[in-house]
């Protein structure tokens, strides 16, 4: 990599009073989506900011804490969350959070094995099953299959989740500075701050809460489900096999962002710690966090673009960054006061991220030049789509089948990544091959 950075490598020499607002500053960029998750699926604000904190603070341990990475709330498995809601309450199930964990924490385990065969293998053997014409269409259909609850989430009050909206585009489009890379947290203040001034905020739950108290409520874990009698083994499977697919795409996300990273550091962190090291950071903090009733974590761009912004690239900064993460979270006055939003200002602003995550899809295929005047490729992404999207919005919502004495259901996200893999594997004329201009050659663009 280029040595002309001139970014500062060791905050210490500004003291620590400014890595103290630095550190902060880190917080707050991550804060407005990793709180949005929580909200949008009904898991705990408290728990989310714990593990955000514990896990960034894990993965930096795990990567000899030389990647100025933050992991806060993934939304690719909002997808996943909302189907395993829908299964525990045909099944009259109350702590969807439980079994939605276990499939997230096997997810998470993904990353593990992955890790595993990067060390043994590398990146390039073990990544040209997962080439972008897998990924891309997968991504998408992330986004897509979401979007009818940020509809009915706007219908109630189709006014306050324009302002919302608004807000998010014109700090995005033409924001400066720190305005700029917190669209989603300006969007939810101004919209929330509407809402409240027109009396469409119940403040009663934000009263009543106390400042301080434990984050982690036991029923809603999944370790809560080890010698329960009443746990309900289908659906365990069945979580499984709908959210750990997802993994998939959030691998690939995470790949993306090391390398963006990198590029904004001029550190070749693929290399050195190496993404075994990263994967395994994320994956077992993703684990943790499911495990404890908190969403599967992932690195964040937002972070990445306050280090593109401050030109400070010292990973100590992050590291008090998820210290005010995890002190934040024995406030349940706070996580009160976050889940008194409005349903429509949470409607608006999913509107804009589960748009951007398609995009994400979108952008993740033209930028890897995907071929589509090759038949291989439109018929796995032809076949990715419409069943991800297909099988979520028809009459029975997954595929079901008996083994022995359980029910599995298959949601379309899970059918369209099995079917997207299998068919990139056995159908001839596979061109993609990740990580070739790596091969001996430290001056290569790692901007994705």
């Amino acid at each position: 990599m280029s040595n002309k950075n001139e970014g500062i490598f060791d905050a210490r020499k500004l003291g620590s009073g400014k890595m103290l607002v630095l550190g902060l500053q880190h917080m707050f960029a991550m804060f407005g989506a990793t709180v949005l998750v929580p909200i949008i699926t009904g898991l705990s604000v408290s728990s989310t900011l714990l593990f955000a904190g514990i896990g960034t603070l894990l993965f930096h341990i795990l990567t000899k804490g030389k990647v100025p990475a933050f992991l806060g709330s993934s939304f690719a498995f909002l997808g996943g969350y909302a189907a395993v809601s829908l299964l525990c309450e045909q099944n009259a199930i109350d702590n969807f959070s439980a079994y939605a964990g276990v499939g997230v924490a096997v997810a998470g385990l993904i990353y593990v094995v992955l890790a595993v065969l990067f060390k043994i293998f590398g990146a390039q053997k073990v990544m040209r099953f997962f080439p972008p014409i897998v990924t891309g269409p997968i991504i998408i259909a992330i986004g897509l299959t979401l979007s009818s609850s940020a509809i009915t989430n706007c219908s109630a009050n189709w006014w306050l989740a324009m302002v919302a909206v608004a807000v998010i585009i014109v700090c995005n489009i033409w924001g400066k500075g720190m305005v700029k890379i917190i669209p989603i947290l300006i969007g939810v203040i101004v919209s929330y701050l509407v809402a409240a001034v027109t009396g469409n905020v119940d403040f009663t739950s934000v009263k009543e809460a106390a400042w301080i108290g434990l984050p982690v409520v036991w029923h809603n874990t999944a370790l809560s489900l080890i010698g329960d009698s009443s746990t309900n083994s289908s659906v365990v499977i069945t979580s499984i096999i709908t959210i750990a697919p997802i993994a998939i795409a959030t691998i690939i996300e995470h790949i993306g962002d090391v390398c963006a990273i990198s590029s904004t550091v001029e550190r070749n962190y693929i290399q050195d710690p190496g993404l075994h090291r990263t994967l395994l950071g994320d994956g077992l903090a993703t684990s943790l966090a499911a495990l404890f009733g908190a969403p599967a974590n992932t690195t964040y761009g937002e972070n990445t673009g306050v280090l593109a912004l401050t030109k400070v690239y010292d990973p100590r900064v992050i590291r008090i960054a998820a210290y005010f993460a995890i002190l934040l979270s024995f406030s349940p006055k706070f996580a009160a006061f976050i889940n008194s939003l409005p349903t429509a200002v949470i409607g608006g602003v999913s509107m804009v991220l589960y748009g951007m995550i398609s995009a994400v899809g979108v952008r993740n295929v033209v930028e890897n030049k995907v071929d589509f005047t090759k038949s291989r490729n439109v018929i796995i992404a032809a076949l990715i789509m419409v069943l991800s999207i297909g099988i979520n919005y028809s009459k029975a919502g997954a595929i079901s089948f008996t083994i022995g004495s359980a029910t599995i259901s298959l949601t379309g996200l899970a059918v369209a990544a099995l079917v997207g893999i299998i068919l990139n594997a056995v159908l001839p004329g596979k061109d993609y091959e990740f990580g070739k201009d790596l091969q001996g050659d430290t001056s290569v663009n790692f901007e994705v």
